[in-house]
């Protein structure tokens, strides 16, 4: 009976003082609470998600793909017609820059004409002094000659 007595005065004293089953108790409760509410939440949540995901997929993506197409054409036709102004200006450029190209090789054309003229009429000018030297030469060789002969057919 002793036994009996000293087992009841233990488990009065384990339950006085050793509380870890009633809070194991009630924590295993607050947590049970807690999951569930959490779920309920969580579940309220997914169903906004998914309500908010299905609104966006049947409006506002069908929009929105529709006006970015727009505005993708509108930006390429913008940036087609951007390219072909850079092509034109690109051309005028080049057809400028063979035209100061061919500007400049008419003028050094025009001055290697010029120095060709001039060289031609200085060589012409050395041409006429030679004959006008060798003409001047021949006439004083026939004036003499014309004296020898004269000399000569006194005879």
């Amino acid at each position: 009976m002793m036994e009996k007595i000293v087992k009841d005065v233990g488990d009065i004293q384990s339950r006085l003082i050793d509380h870890r089953p009633v809070l194991q108790g009630e924590i295993r409760y607050f947590i049970r609470e807690f999951e569930e509410k959490r779920a309920f939440r969580e579940c309220r949540l997914l169903e906004k998600l998914n309500k908010m995901t299905s609104d966006t997929n049947e409006h506002d993506l069908p929009k929105c793909t529709e006006n970015m197409h727009d505005k993708l054409c509108d930006a390429l036709t913008r940036l087609e017609a951007a390219n072909h102004m850079a092509q034109r200006i690109q051309q005028r450029e080049l057809e400028a820059e063979e035209s100061t190209h061919l500007q400049l090789c008419l003028e050094r054309r025009k001055q290697d004409w010029e120095e060709f003229l001039k060289e031609q009429s200085r060589l012409k000018e050395e041409v006429d002094e030679e004959h006008a030297k060798a003409v001047g030469r021949l006439s004083a060789q026939y004036d003499e000659m014309k004296k020898d002969l004269a000399k000569y057919s006194s005879f």
